[in-house]
This record gives structure tokens, sequence and C-alpha cells, in this order.
């Protein structure tokens, strides 16, 4: 009998009688005293169960909680309303970020949820109505493959893929050891560990093209290096640092623009005339040139001279498709 099975019989052998008798449960479970206290240390710990020896009735049982909000039962573990509610409100989110992927596998828990909310006057639904995510260019993906490539991320599994190179457009087949998953501007990215490569690549899980899970342990990758590789760069562009861009932005809009983060290494500075400056460290400039150009005529790049030089030609370029 697993842990999981011994857990959920504890749980409903306290909530059926009340109370329940060391011998009754080591019967009922089949287990030594040891693998009893064990578990019993497992859902005080690890669950937050309020279980406790009453020696009066030389039983166990739940002790009543001061807590505020009454606390509910679900399959391992215990949840007031106000939590709940906020399981309720991130699944929304998630959700809105892209329906369908963990739905399957969140329904069981969402009807519990509500059942709980229900008990304390508070309509669930009214969680989803009052989350509301507005996406732009939205991008789809197989939900078959996000789902196999988030499991083998969190079971730590290596993964055989065939992956598209937008640029390129050639197909690749990588064999990789999947690190975590990032969502990013309307996209997941799967951040791995590339066996063929012998580095920490990025892949843009949309343009995976197949997926075959490993029986091989995942090999682990330290989190500094791993943020060390990915975060350097502008955007998703990953590598070391190459160039500094210098952006100044008018005064009109440097207001808003100053509550922005274009990258954690940036430096920012306001000039005299209420203008706003920030430099920005990137090794790839294509996605600083398109969040460059959605600035308008309210953002002037000071320097690099190429970046500036790639600027104009695009504009220009740009410029000519209404001649």
């Amino acid at each position: 009998m697993s842990r999981a099975i011994r857990v959920h019989q504890i749980d409903q052998m306290l909530h059926n009688r009340g109370r329940v008798d060391l011998q009754d449960f080591l019967d009922t479970l089949e287990v030594s005293l040891a693998t009893f206290k064990r578990d019993l240390e497992f859902m005080r710990l690890q669950l937050n169960a309020p279980i406790i020896y009453d020696r009066d009735l030389n039983a166990y049982r739940f002790e009543k909680s001061d807590a505020a909000g009454p606390k509910y039962e679900l399959p391992g573990l215990w949840l007031n309303s106000s939590e709940a509610h906020a399981l309720l409100t991130a699944n929304a989110l998630l959700e809105g970020i892209e329906p369908g992927l963990l739905g399957p596998h969140v329904q069981p828990l969402k009807s519990r949820l509500a059942a709980l909310l229900a008990t304390e006057g508070i309509d669930p639904e009214s969680v989803s109505q009052r989350v509301h995510l507005i996406q732009n260019l939205k991008r789809t993906m197989p939900v078959k493959h996000f789902q196999q490539v988030a499991r083998a991320t969190i079971d730590q599994k290596r993964i055989k893929l065939r992956h598209l190179n937008r640029n390129s457009g050639e197909v690749s087949e990588r064999e990789v050891s999947p690190q975590r998953l990032t969502y990013y501007r309307e996209n997941w990215y799967l951040d791995a560990w590339c066996h063929v490569r012998k580095d920490i690549r990025s892949f843009a899980v949309d343009a995976v093209e197949s997926v075959e899970v490993l029986a091989t342990a995942a090999q682990p990758v330290n989190t500094q290096k791993l943020d060390a590789t990915l975060s350097d760069g502008y955007g998703i562009f990953n590598g070391p640092t190459k160039k500094w861009a210098i952006l100044e932005f008018t005064a009109h809009r440097a207001q808003w623009v100053s509550l922005l983060v274009w990258h954690a290494q940036q430096k920012v500075s306001w000039l005299p005339d209420g203008r706003y400056r920030v430099e920005i460290p990137y090794n790839d400039d294509r996605e600083l040139i398109n969040d460059i150009l959605s600035h308008g005529a309210d953002l002037v790049v000071v320097s690099p001279r190429e970046l500036r030089q790639r600027i104009k030609e695009t504009l220009l370029e740009a410029a000519g498709q209404y001649d």
C-alpha cells in the first residue's frame, strides 16, 4: 500500500469516526508502528494536518483549529476558504494563458474547490468572471506536446524531440535534459541541457514537432549557471552580453517608460530636460529592435552606431511600403 493511499485512509478514518485508537490504525493499514508514525509526521509537517493524540480518549483525532476560516479537506491537503479561493484564481490565470493545457488534470481539483467554497456562500464562477486576460497575437500549440514536455520536466526525464528552427527552416532532432518551462510573450519555452550541442539551449515549445520521453534521468544544471546563460541577453535570445544599447525617451514618454524594466542589468538616468535614458545589454538585436520601434518617435537610439543604422534601415524600408 502506497503512502498516498495510507494518508487518504488515515484522513478518512479520522473524519468518519472522530477518534481512532492506535491498534485500529495498525490493523487497518497493515503497517508497523514505525511506518504509521512516519505517515503521521508526514501529514503533520508536509500537509499541515491537525492530528493530535488525545490521552484522555486514548485515541487520535483532529484538533479544532483556531485559525481564521474553517479548514477544508482535499486529497492530502487542508485549505481554508482564502487558500481555496487563491487556488481557483491561479487556475483562472493559467487557463487564460493557454486554455486546455492543464484542464484535464485540474478539473477534479476545481470541482472539489468549488464545492468547498460553496459551503461558505462563495460563488466559484465569480472567480473566473473577475479575472480577465487580454492577449494579442496569441500562439497556439499542440496540447499533447506541452503536456509531454511539462511532465518530463517535472519528472526530470530526458526527452528526444524534433524542433523547427524558424530562422533556417531546418528541423533537427535533439536529446535534451529539461530544466524548466518559461512563459514569455505569449509562448512557452523549454530551457534544457542539449546533449548534442553540449550546452544550455532554449526551445520554443510551439516549434516542437514531436516528443519522446525517455527513461533516462535528466542531467541537472545548476540554477545559477542556467540563469547566467539565459538571462544575460536581451529577451529570449540567450548568450553572454556583447553590446550595450543606449536609448533616450522624450520627456512626454519618460514618466511611463520609467516604470518598465527592460533588463535586470539595465542602467537608468534622468536627463536635465526631463528625458529618460536607459542602457540595456544585448547580444542579438532582433527582439530589441522590435521593442524600440514600438515606441515610435518617442525613442531615439543614441548608440551603438550599428543599432542606429539597423533602426534607420527598417524604418525606411517600412516607409517605402506606403509610397
